[in-house]
């Protein structure tokens, strides 16, 4: 591979374009990123079109936009008034509003001037005839101008915050929240929003020691317009303490509740906790019939003083279909589509059909010809099927089902097969679960170690566990997960061998907006028994591209023969380290080192030279998960080894 070659690997997944009907006209902007000019008003006739200036605020952005969100004079400006008294009325109104909006940014001596058309009016109506008339005088002439002085005088601070319980009426007992819950900065502004954001913090803080019914009974500030200052004192009920009661399903009727039920891993009277109900939520939007989740608090205690809650849901459609495009100068093109019923027979039971194709000149290192020159030979992919039966029986188990018919064809071997496996899976909690089952198969492969059918009889078992809290981008958590697969040879062409993968990856948020994340990932891979002539090609293991090294092109770190050919290992060790940074809550930087590499023994040696890349990634950050740019390049490069890797996709690399 010539070092000057760049491997780019692009997935273009989901993407819909509306357009409108074609009488309409419409302006594309691109993600939002170029903004809009506002039309200058024009006079008119049958209307007073104004404008307005806001003067006095000494450059203050802040300020200007608290005065302007407050208006409605400036949030109607496009909607121009008939006469000239609707447009002194429209003014005059604002004086309540932006006094209350400046007070409650701390600014209590404030005051603020209006004028219409160059004559002043008052909060109490005040040349309001005399604006009116001035307005009417430029219909058809002139813009109206609207102009509003604003002097914000000083901006006041929280001096002294007293918080009291409403039962005792002493002051509130702060073992029950944490050491910072009530310290206030010297120069904290008083703030409505301020004062809103610490009382938020508090019922929170309640409601997570088992305080459900926590509420704000009463808050009085006073100010002191000589110091500039304000104190205030704050009234907390915290209710009674409760556990949690019975559980409640709402809506979804096309579904089965007892599927519903198995989701929900609550025990009525476990101590009250809005972090389990949070678990309960997602727990069960992992049921593919299921639309959107809701849990809600009951209002009252039940008799043992437990609240009940309700768990509601919505059904999603019963069917979907997708489709997804991929290119790599790599792998070149391929195609996926799939067709999913949600709700097979009631129980939530899924059924799945992928479809997937690619070109076997890209991926195998031969020539590509053009399209003309393709036979049936060089269509790669194949026909996947599963099926998903939750809570059988209405318990915690679930019956998975999968089987596939495949053609592969890469630069190292190429194989067709079809499987079937069968499994129950266990769910502990919203966390963790177990499966085990029996698997079948059977195929052929072809490498540089020549022809060889084969047969496959395993008992697969794994283990899962997921604490994060997000399955594309995720801030905290650990997620694991490990198998071993034992083969028997049980059937003609047999092989008996012991298949193991494990991975973790853990995540964890340096502040408290989750701007500055810390990722990390260990994979490892064993095979032991025949020698790695003797293991299917398919799954020997290999490491390097997106989701494995990156730097170094897809499934190259491998193990070779004499002839420097590609074989496969029968043990694999990989590793990556992530730093994901938020610029904006669009866009961030994700710095990452990663290493790895395939072995020929069944335990990984580290002492044979090991692979790494370092990199940098770009996020735009969307409501289904980032988009990912990753450019990196190889820290011990073998020859031929390209410079830079490119990789674009959807979702972290892990």
């Amino acid at each position: 591979m010539s070092s000057a070659r760049t491997a780019i690997t692009a997935a273009l997944g989901s993407i819909i374009l509306s357009f409108p009907a074609a009488d309409e006209a419409f302006a594309f902007d691109f993600l939002g990123l170029f903004g809009s000019k506002e039309e200058a008003p024009t006079p008119r006739a049958d209307a007073l079109p104004y404008n307005v200036e806001v003067i006095g605020l000494n450059g203050r952005k802040d300020l200007e936009t608290i005065v302007k969100d407050a208006s409605n004079t400036w949030r109607l400006r496009q909607e121009a008034p008939s006469t000239g008294a609707g447009l002194s009325r429209r003014a005059v109104a604002d004086f309540p509003r932006l006094s209350e909006a400046l007070r409650a940014s701390g600014y209590f001596d404030a005051t603020v001037r209006m004028s219409v058309a160059g004559v002043p009016v008052t909060p109490d109506g005040g040349g309001v005839n005399a604006a009116a008339d001035a307005a009417e005088r430029l219909r058809n002439q002139a813009v109206a101008p609207v102009r509003v002085e604003v002097d914000p005088g000083p901006l006041f601070t929280l001096r002294h915050l007293s918080v009291y319980d409403a039962r005792t009426k002493s002051p509130i007992d702060h073992t029950l929240f944490s050491k910072r819950a009530f310290e206030i900065a010297p120069d904290d502004p008083a703030r409505a929003a301020t004062l809103r954001s610490l009382q938020t913090q508090w019922i929170d803080e309640l409601r997570g020691k088992s305080y459900p019914l926590a509420n704000i009974a009463a808050t009085d500030a006073t100010v002191h317009h000589e110091q500039d200052v304000m104190d205030a004192k704050v009234t907390i009920d915290p209710g009674p303490r409760a556990g949690i009661g019975a559980v409640e399903t709402r809506g979804s009727p096309g579904i089965d509740p007892r599927v519903i039920r198995s989701y929900i891993y609550l025990r009525e009277g476990e101590d009250y906790s809005p972090q389990r109900l949070a678990d309960t939520r997602k727990s069960v939007a992992k049921i593919e019939a299921v639309g959107s989740v809701k849990v809600i608090d009951g209002d009252k205690l039940d008799a043992n003083g437990n609240l009940p809650i309700a768990v509601e849901t919505t059904e999603r459609k019963v069917h979907a279909v997708g489709a997804a495009a991929q290119y790599s100068t790599v792998d070149g093109p391929s195609l996926r589509a799939y067709w999913m019923d949600r709700n097979l027979f009631g129980g939530a039971e899924r059924l799945r059909f992928d479809v997937t194709g690619g070109l076997a000149p890209f991926t195998s290192g031969a020539s590509f010809n053009g399209f003309k020159a393709l036979k049936w030979s060089d269509i790669i992919g194949g026909v996947k099927a599963s099926f998903l039966k939750p809570a059988l029986w209405g318990t915690r188990n679930d019956l998975l089902v999968d089987a596939a018919v495949m053609r592969e064809k890469t630069d190292y071997y190429q194989s067709a097969y079809a499987n079937i496996t069968a499994q129950i899976r266990h769910r502990f909690s919203e966390t963790a679960s177990v499966q085990g089952g029996v698997l079948i198969e059977r195929g052929h492969w072809d490498d540089t170690f020549g022809g060889h059918d084969y047969s496959l009889l395993g008992f697969p078992v794994s283990a899962t566990y997921d604490s994060t809290d997000s399955l594309l981008a995720p801030t905290k958590g650990l997620r694991a997960v490990a198998g071993v697969t034992p083969f028997v040879n049980a059937l003609p062409n047999g092989v008996g061998m012991v298949v193991s993968k494990a991975q973790v990856s853990t995540y964890q948020a340096i502040d408290d907006e989750a701007r500055y994340i810390i990722a990390g990932r260990v994979g490892a891979g064993s095979i032991v028994g025949p020698a790695i002539a003797d293991v299917p090609a398919s799954y020997r293991f290999f490491a390097g591209g997106g989701g494995s090294v990156r730097g170094y092109a897809y499934r190259s770190l491998s193990p070779t023969d004499a002839a420097g050919n590609y074989v496969g290992g029968r043990s694999l060790f990989e590793a990556s380290l992530e730093a994901r940074v938020k610029i904006t809550d669009e866009i961030g930087i994700v710095p990452f080192v990663d290493t790895g590499s395939a072995f020929n023994a069944s335990v990984p040696n580290f002492s044979t030279y090991m692979r790494t890349a370092a990199g940098v990634g770009l996020r735009y950050y969307t409501g289904i998960g980032p988009v990912r740019l990753d450019v990196a390049t190889p820290l011990n490069p073998r020859n031929g080894d390209a410079r830079v890797a490119v990789f674009i996709g959807i979702g972290e690399a892990f």
